[in-house]
């Protein structure tokens, strides 16, 4: 069967924006609410997941018509358990501070349902290529939300966004916003520190998800309102087509 124009884009776009794993279906809420102290750390969780992700959906995808259903969830499981151990190991040589951050959180990619779920859910019955770009839709949207997350976290706890405690391998900076400080003197501190706190995390998010369901609810509204309109405006043109022939009826029978 051939696939309607556009599908490909719409795969992708999917996992960004429509069914986002993070604030639409409200999946990995765990690593999310852990890692997003800092901006590079949700950066770095967010690239290790979507490696992931890909890899495993790319090999459950070709692996699809060979794995009977008996053992189709121990095998996944298997599969994902396989990427997350190179990852880590590649991780804990090449990016040592990265991988000290993290910590479990990284092994817990293996049980993290985002990755089984698209594995289950999609991989399994779709083709190679399909699964790859659903992967990758997948994993931006889950780095994008945990990005958003990290940089209201870290703007309101620490007061700055700092690069290079993590990645290394780039020059150290911070960008002053709630918080200043210049050869070690605190010229201005406005940050709020329980933001770096887990309830902080769960203030963000919950507040994240708030606003999205206000902008939902108010394009419903708006929608609805403007489908009362058209029906008006329909019900008021037929009104007057059905009264216009009646006129017109009547002054053919009147000139009889």
């Amino acid at each position: 069967m051939a696939k309607e124009k556009g599908y490909t884009r719409k795969n992708l776009l999917k996992g960004i924006i429509v069914e986002n794993p993070l604030f639409v279906s409200v999946l990995g809420t765990c690593p999310a609410l852990a890692t997003t102290k800092s901006l590079e750390a949700a950066i770095g969780m967010g690239l290790l997941f979507t490696i992931v992700l890909i890899c495993s959906n790319v090999l459950v995808s070709l692996l699809r018509k060979i794995i009977t259903e008996e053992i189709r969830t121990p095998a996944y499981i298997v599969i994902i358990a396989t990427f997350v151990t190179i990852v880590k190991m590649l991780t804990n040589a090449f990016l040592p501070e990265l991988y000290s951050t993290l910590g479990v959180f990284i092994s817990l990619i293996v049980v993290n349902c985002i990755v089984l779920g698209r594995a289950e859910a999609y991989a399994s019955k779709n083709t190679v290529f399909d699964s790859f770009i659903d992967a990758i839709g997948m994993g931006i949207g889950y780095t994008m939300a945990i990005c958003i997350m990290a940089i209201f976290r870290e703007v309101l706890g620490a007061g700055m966004i700092t690069f290079g405690n993590i990645f290394t391998f780039i020059p150290k900076f911070s960008i002053p916003i709630l918080k200043c400080v210049i050869d070690d003197v605190v010229i201005y501190d406005y940050s709020i520190s329980m933001f770096q706190n887990p309830v902080g995390a769960f203030i963000v998010f919950g507040v994240i998800l708030a606003v999205m369901a206000f902008v939902k609810n108010r394009k419903a509204e708006l929608k609805a309102y403007k489908d009362k309109q058209e029906k008006i405006r329909k019900a008021a043109e037929a009104k007057a087509a059905s009264e216009a022939a009646k006129a017109q009826q009547m002054a053919e029978g009147g000139n009889k």
